[in-house]
């Protein structure tokens, strides 16, 4: 087997994090901080297209009448996305769901002793909250896990699935990048690193040229039929 190295996104990848985790916890902090900003599941959907809760509250805040001055805007953003962080993770990530298949296949590449790592877009104490949660039992074997603190992953250079590369020590022709939406496919290809889609319904129908696999749930693989379908033969 030629794969030596994993590197999972989180949002969607790992877990069903957006719809019964960011935006419930999204819409309780505009409540709680008076905003009058609910948004629908179809609304959050459309979004995600936007990377980063932050960058979305921005221009919800934007639209709002009166208008709010910029610096009132970056104010608010900075306390609705802490106030949103501390709900996600004390009152919303214990209610997620992993997605079908990756606790399998977390277990398989520890036995066997492929390396496994992260790369997100979200920040690193929600990804280690949703770790805890629903992967205890792995929280130690993830390294690096590599989030919003280290960096922008969507850069166009790919930074941090660079990054991720040199510290697992790996080639990228050794290592598979799973992720969930055609941005998470970009960044991971412009570090030359093959990457499998599993989509999801809100990122089902986006462009996913260069991908070596697209499927609609990781349940139906292992690490040989991975191995075999992503890296070849070889």
């Amino acid at each position: 087997m030629r794969l030596r190295a994993i590197i999972f996104d989180v949002d969607g990848t790992l877990a069903d994090t957006e719809r019964t985790g960011h935006l419930p916890a999204c819409n309780e902090a505009f409540a709680q901080l008076g905003f009058p900003i609910q948004w629908s599941w179809e609304e959050f959907k459309a979004l995600l297209a936007v990377p980063g809760n932050a960058r979305r509250m921005r221009m919800a805040l934007e639209r709002l009448h009166p208008p709010m001055s910029p610096e009132a805007i970056e104010s608010a953003v900075e306390r609705l996305i802490t106030l949103k962080r501390r709900l996600y993770i004390e009152k919303y990530i214990p209610h997620v769901r992993l997605r079908p298949g990756v606790r399998e296949l977390i277990r398989e590449a520890v036995e066997r002793n492929v390396r496994l790592a992260i790369v997100s877009i979200s920040d690193e104490p929600q990804i280690e909250a949703l770790l805890r949660h629903h992967l205890p039992e792995f929280m130690d074997v993830f390294h690096p896990v590599l989030g919003k603190g280290a960096g922008l992953k969507t850069a166009p250079d790919s930074p941090l699935y660079r990054r991720c590369l040199e510290i697992l020590g790996t080639d990228p022709e050794t290592t598979l990048a799973i992720e969930d939406s055609a941005s998470g496919l970009r960044a991971a290809r412009a570090a030359g690193i093959p990457c499998a889609v599993f989509y999801n319904d809100y990122t089902f129908g986006q462009n996913f040229a260069g991908a070596v696999l697209v499927a609609r749930s990781l349940k139906y693989f292992n690490l040989d039929m991975l191995d075999q379908l992503c890296l070849g033969q070889g």
